[in-house]
């Protein structure tokens, strides 16, 4: 297969992607089993007015690079009741590389997930990055543009590494050309009505020394840990607030909220756009 051709260094291109949207508005990808893809499942890129609904995408959980959902470079997107089982992130929003991102500046924005189903057993649910130089959590210092204005709530998980893992230090980079004073702005970024469990660490949050991450909110969160530890949280260059936490969170976030984070009352435009069924037929010869 593709993955163990990939292990062994026998490949000579690169693994293509299922579906690949480029340069494209109001695409609907719905009703359909992806299965087995030697890399991403499905990739819109430069694109606009998207909506993936009631896909299922199933690939080993040890195939490598396996993403499920990745919008690139892409406004008002809407993926929702999705199931997801992948060697990787199920849901990766992105917005290219270092200097090529920032170059074509082209942000993903106006993005929603909803009802995703999701099994990977070494990566994330939902990841902003780490190509994200376009602008759109993991970034690192040289990707620069910004992570801003995330909201999520209303996730149940179980088994995980980290119920929360943001970090400024990611260090990968495509070439020797990136910029290493481009830092990235991270900002404004709420969690709300989490319940985790079989959780190793509650968090692990690592801004940029200089540039911390600022206006983190987590409100009614419950990680329950695997195993006792003594710091069920790490954080540096961190800054925040957070309300009916458990496991307490560190210093960085204990600042005094009223119990919820603030998250926008406004409807997307993309929620706006409805589905219809329609019937044709094929005239015959």
């Amino acid at each position: 297969m593709w993955w163990s051709k990939f292990h062994k260094n026998q490949l000579k291109y690169t693994r293509g992607y299922l579906i690949e949207v480029m340069h494209s508005d109001t695409v609907v990808i719905s009703n359909v089993t992806l299965v087995n893809s030697p890399a991403w499942n499905i990739h819109p890129v430069y694109s606009s007015n998207i909506v993936v609904q009631g896909v299922t995408i199933l690939a080993p959980t040890h195939s490598p690079n396996t993403d499920g959902i990745n919008p690139d470079s892409c406004s008002h997107v809407r993926i929702e009741d999705c199931y997801i089982v992948s060697g990787d992130d199920c849901v990766a929003i992105k917005s290219g590389w270092d200097e090529y991102g920032i170059a074509y500046g082209m942000p993903s924005e106006h993005i929603v997930v909803r009802r995703l189903t999701c099994v990977s057993p070494t990566s994330a649910v939902i990841a902003l990055g780490s190509e994200m130089s376009g602008g759109i959590s993991d970034t690192a210092v040289g990707r620069g543009a910004y992570v801003r204005d995330v909201f999520v709530r209303g996730m149940s998980l179980d088994t995980m590494k980290w119920v929360f893992w943001m970090t400024g230090n990611y260090k990968s980079h495509p070439d020797d050309k990136y910029d290493p004073n481009a830092v990235p702005a991270v900002e404004n970024i709420s969690y709300q009505d989490v319940v985790a469990t079989g959780v190793t660490t509650a968090a692990r949050l690592e801004g940029i020394q200089g540039a911390p991450f600022r206006g983190i909110c987590i409100a009614n969160v419950t990680a329950t840990l695997a195993k006792s530890r003594k710091y069920p949280w790490t954080c540096t260059d961190v800054e925040g607030v957070s309300a009916g936490v458990t496991p307490a969170p560190c210093q960085p976030l204990q600042g005094a909220h009223d119990g919820a984070c603030p998250f926008p009352t406004d409807t997307l435009p993309i929620d706006q756009l409805v589905l219809q069924q329609c019937t044709y037929s094929i005239p015959s010869s």
